[in-house]
């Protein structure tokens, strides 16, 4: 169930909206556990005092907007949100706040976007500006937020028809009633049922019957550094090896050195460390990494002299994460793939990773001739139980037919210590 908090500035219809649609089982992938105002007293506090929900004041007038949003953060923070919406809110979040949940926060705006919204489009001006400028049809739009105003990702519109009798004031009641409510409550829900597909990491993997070599970096519920690294493949040649450990260092080895053709893309360094570092990756970029980490250089310059594997048709994807256990397990996760011929470099840092929370990534996005690159951004999982149970988990996700080996290293941040669990397809362990 994702946790909602919701944010308003007013009477709260919107959100009344929402907890009618969840009453109605209508919003039953989210959960709006906390209400946020900007002003003492918005009546969309007493809604959710009515249904026991918690509610908390963060009176603008009072206070400053830097110590507004250290307080708005904190309590995110504190009840665990995973989705933040804006129903009616007219502070602007900065992008501090922004960037702490990226595409994690949803607005709803009540007009086309990009006509007119932006600084200054709020309220009665929005619907103003539509009837001046003779609009047939006025709409709302729900939008991810993003660090300007207004122009974030758009996930739905919808539309309603202007009356030649129409105000501001009946334009603007008329998209609230019959277009707002039902829309930012419908997609709050898909929403919900994207991230919490997208949170579970048995289902993430299985819905890639060959994701190649994969990634995960997180931190689970006690908030022990989680790293895991698996190989799936297809070829006799990639399935001739399995992970090994020597103290802290896991490497891959060929199973039968007699059928290995070409090393240099199946051996490798797959985890190891270098002082409060680890380095996770699919093949010899490791060694760069951890070579220019102990020049005091970082991934983006040790990734500079890399780029995907020159295996065509394929072009398989280099990946790789680091973990800095002396940062509270900020990790930064990576991938050079190939993109119209030319290699594109991503890095995805996580500097203030959360309990019960990682991302996954890995080479292919599903199965294919060539095989396709991994497409956008890591995917957010929840990372529940021990590494032991982290383990069983990914295991039994992977495909039976394709699932090699798999390493995963729980690290306790309190102290420095670590486990490794292996499991290797050849054994069965």
């Amino acid at each position: 169930m994702i946790r909602i908090a919701v944010l308003a500035s007013g009477s709260g219809t919107n959100l009344q909206a929402m907890l009618d649609a969840a009453d109605a089982h209508l919003l039953d992938h989210g959960s709006v556990v906390l209400v946020v105002s900007d002003r003492s007293d918005a009546l969309a506090l007493d809604r959710a005092k009515l249904k026991g929900i918690p509610s908390v004041a963060l009176d603008k007038k009072q206070l400053k907007k830097a110590r507004f949003e250290t307080e708005l953060l904190a309590l995110l923070g504190a009840y665990r949100i995973d989705l933040v919406v804006l129903a009616g809110f007219l502070s602007i979040l900065s992008g501090n706040v922004v960037r702490q949940y990226p595409e994690r926060i949803l607005n709803i705006h009540p007009s086309l976007i990009p006509s007119f919204c932006g600084k200054g489009y709020y309220g009665r001006r929005v619907h103003e500006a539509a009837l001046e400028r003779g609009v047939k049809l006025s709409w709302a739009t729900v939008h991810i937020v993003s660090e300007e105003a207004d122009a974030g990702p758009i996930l739905a519109q919808r539309s309603l028809e202007v009356l030649e009798s129409d105000t501001p004031e009946s334009l603007a009641k008329r998209i609230l009633e019959t277009v707002e409510w039902k829309l930012l409550s419908e997609t709050v829900e898909h929403y919900c049922q994207l991230l919490e597909y997208g949170m579970d990491l048995n289902r993430a993997l299985q819905a890639q019957r060959y994701p190649g070599r994969g990634i995960v970096c997180g931190l689970n519920e006690e908030g022990k550094s989680i790293v895991a690294y698996f190989i799936t493949a297809r070829s006799e040649h990639s399935k001739n090896r399995r992970l090994v450990a020597d103290a802290g260092t896991v490497r891959t080895e060929a199973i039968d050195e007699r059928l290995v053709k070409d090393p240099s893309l199946i051996i490798y360094r797959a985890m190891d460390t270098y002082e409060t570092k680890l380095v996770v990756s699919n093949g010899d970029q490791s060694d760069t990494i951890l070579s220019l980490l102990a020049e005091g250089k970082g991934m983006a310059e040790a990734l500079e002299s890399h780029t995907y594997e020159p295996d065509a048709p394929n072009y398989t994807s280099r990946i790789s994460g680091l973990v800095d256990f002396s940062d509270g397990g900020a990790y930064t996760l990576s991938i050079l793939r190939r993109k119209k011929e030319a290699c594109e470099r991503a890095l995805f840092p996580y500097p203030q990773p959360r309990r019960g929370e990682g991302y996954l990534i890995h080479t292919y996005e599903g199965d294919g001739n060539p095989l396709p690159p991994f497409a956008g951004k890591p995917r957010q999982v929840v990372l529940k139980g021990s590494g032991g149970e982290i383990a069983n988990q990914i295991w039994k996700s992977l495909d039976e037919s394709y699932r090699v080996a798999l390493c995963v290293r729980e690290t306790d941040l309190s102290v420095g210590s670590f486990e490794l669990f292996l499991i290797n397809a050849e054994s069965g362990r």
